[in-house]
């Protein structure tokens, strides 16, 4: 090999590296959960669980209003969080428009989540 072509390739030797200890540690804590893993199972591990309700009932049976409710919120709090980040990042390039935007964004997330509160989704009973 050239000089320039191998000064070029050991540019990249720190990444083989890294690669190399990050698969090693992934196969070892593999090997180390499947050799130390409780191999004995009952049959209520094994059953099939899915909302609440058993896995072999009709599939057309109503869905209680809270499994909606709890995804309501669940996707006010994920889409303030999704766009909080990158507007804190660009704070001060974004002037009072960003500003005021923002906030008109987590107005309408407020009133959702005063809906939420008031229709008794953080209330499990």
């Amino acid at each position: 090999m050239t000089q320039p072509m191998s000064q070029f390739l050991l540019g990249y030797l720190p990444l083989v590296i890294f690669i190399g200890v990050a698969a090693a540690i992934g196969l070892v804590l593999l090997t180390v959960a499947f050799l130390v893993a409780y191999k004995e199972p009952d049959p209520e591990k094994l059953s099939a669980y899915e909302c609440g309700f058993n896995a072999f009932d009709d599939a057309r049976m109503k869905f209680d209003v809270r499994f909606y409710l709890v995804a309501i919120l669940f996707i006010i709090f994920d889409l303030e969080v999704s766009f909080l980040f990158p507007w804190a990042a660009a704070f001060g390039k974004l002037g009072i428009y960003g500003f005021w935007s923002m906030m008109l964004f987590l107005a309408v997330l407020t009133v959702g989540f005063i809906y939420e509160w008031k229709k008794g989704a953080l209330e499990w009973d």
